[in-house]
């Protein structure tokens, strides 16, 4: 059946939509390559046919009228061969005619005198005198003053012909001037049908080729757009596969064409939505984990709450409000991991390295009573979040300040290697043992529990750090210092470094005695 019927529900009602099955991509496609190459082979056979048509037409007139000038050449000699002499009648010469002029292929030949049918070739392929429409039908044209070209129609066939009238005298008329006397036609003709016919069976026989081409067209067709469409048959059942809870599955690339390329997106949607399915998953985790614990404080808290108690409650709402202030501390966290794969998480611009040093540099002055020192500053240019990477690095500093003691020196340093800038954070603290160096950049993972925390400022730091193509690499030894280094490759625009060791806030970009510089 050609139509199919699908319900479809409107209220209570269910009714049916019918309309034509759809078609495959492949059935489509192999519809237009052999429709289009049907259309072409019939289109060139039929011009072929048609011009080779009017060619066999042109050579029938062009064998009629060769004929037709031997015989007028025949009768200009005027002599018969048989007497030597003149030939004295017009019925005469056409009987010479006959025996001289041979007919070819299709072709039939025939003497009339005074219309009437008196001569017939012996050889030719054709009896034209059998034909007696045919005889009725050049009974005009015999008699005529002048030769004429003809086409006749009759029940047995079509006929091409030319009937040269001769007067007596001999003379064959052909301008319209005769004699009225004995009146001798020599008449040829060609079956016109026939000759066609021979014509046409090459076409058969084309029509035959062009059925079997395409025959092997739709069979290459079929192969060619079925390997076409294989990656998306596969990219179709990889992604009926694909569920929320494995998006691990890729499509294999093959080639080099439209279609591979095609595959590499989609598998690089995939990374994407992977990647979106893993940080929602990530943060319902980090949420369940991290505000699981203070939540069950406050409970804990407020039901054994006496209301009666001031102490009491000065207590709670002092402890609630330090662990929805710690809350809202991970939120802010967490947003900030949430939305580091987002395209827009960073916004590059042009920003001047030595203006940025001093910037954080500033900021940093009042997260703890330490040395604060420049240790570099770049100046030019680079390419980066002006935002981000003060974000950053004043989390870099103030996990300096929690992990080392009062008045440690800590420095801040800004430099160009190559393309690539480079900031530092160096302190004088506790260090991280090397254990726990692969694992520090994971969340909610932290190399002492003695300190307050999260766990998720060297996540962000890392999450900014490759939002910049960059990487954040740490040198750390026990009870000896860290330095954490954010390195961002190409970032750099004609950036020269300058080094200034040593300096203190009240003395950028000149060196001084670090001691003269303690905050």
């Amino acid at each position: 059946m050609s139509e199919t019927s699908a319900p479809e529900e409107r209220g209570s009602k269910q009714r049916f939509r019918f309309g034509p099955l759809p078609l495959s991509v492949r059935a489509r496609i192999l519809t237009a390559v052999v429709g289009l190459a049907a259309l072409a082979l019939v289109v060139s056979g039929y011009t072929a046919y048609y011009l080779q048509l009017m060619q066999v037409e042109d050579r029938i007139n062009a064998e009629l009228e060769a004929d037709a000038q031997e015989f007028v050449m025949l009768s200009g000699d005027g002599v018969d061969p048989e007497t030597g002499e003149r030939f004295a009648t017009p019925s005469d010469l056409v009987r010479t005619a006959m025996t001289r002029i041979t007919p070819t292929r299709n072709e039939g030949a025939i003497g009339m005198v005074d219309g009437e049918m008196a001569y017939a070739s012996r050889v030719a392929d054709i009896a034209l005198q059998d034909d007696q429409e045919l005889l009725e039908a050049l009974t005009g044209y015999a008699v005529a003053d002048r030769a004429q070209f003809t086409t006749i129609t009759t029940e047995q066939t079509t006929y091409r012909a030319v009937a040269v009238p001769v007067h007596a005298g001999g003379e064959v008329v052909v301008d319209g001037e005769g004699r009225d006397h004995e009146v001798a036609a020599f008449v040829l003709a060609y079956d016109q049908t026939a000759e066609e016919a021979l014509f046409s069976r090459i076409f058969f026989t084309y029509a035959g080729v062009a059925v079997f081409s395409l025959l092997i067209v739709a069979l290459v067709g079929y192969l060619v757009a079925g390997r076409l469409l294989a990656p998306i048959r596969l990219l179709a059942d990889t992604s009926r596969r694909i569920t929320r809870e494995d998006l691990s599955e890729r499509i294999r690339v093959t080639g080099k064409d439209d279609l591979a390329a095609m595959t590499r997106s989609v598998n690089e949607m995939l990374d994407r939505l992977e990647g979106a399915f893993n940080a929602q998953e990530q943060l319902i985790n980090d949420v369940s984990h991290e505000l699981r614990t203070p939540l069950t404080i406050l409970r804990g808290h407020l039901e054994v709450l006496d209301t009666g108690d001031r102490e009491d409650v000065i207590s709670t709402r002092e402890l609630t409000l330090d662990e929805l202030k710690r809350m809202n501390r991970v939120v802010d966290d967490l947003t900030t991991l949430a939305q580091a794969d987002r395209p827009d998480f960073v916004q590059l611009a042009p920003v001047d390295l030595g203006t940025l040093t001093d910037e954080v540099y500033d900021k940093i002055l009042a997260l703890g009573d330490r040395r604060w020192l420049v240790s570099d500053r770049a100046e030019g240019m680079a390419v980066l979040d002006r935002e981000r990477i003060t974000q950053a690095l004043l989390q870099l500093a103030a996990n300096a300040v929690k992990f080392s003691p009062p008045g440690s020196v800590v420095s801040l340093g800004s430099r160009v290697d190559g393309g690539s800038v480079m900031f530092t954070v160096r302190d004088q603290g506790t260090g991280i043992p090397e254990a726990d160096l692969d694992r520090v950049f994971e969340r909610f993972q932290r190399s002492t529990t003695t300190q307050p925390g999260s766990g998720l400022g060297l996540p962000i730091v890392r999450a900014i750090a490759e939002a910049h193509a960059g990487t954040v690499q740490v040198d750390s030894r026990v009870d000896a210092g860290t330095t954490f280094s954010l390195i961002l490759p190409g970032a750099a625009e004609k950036t020269t470094q300058h080094l200034a060791p040593a300096l203190g806030a009240d003395a950028q970009g000149s060196q001084q005695n670090p001691e003269e510089n303690t905050q």
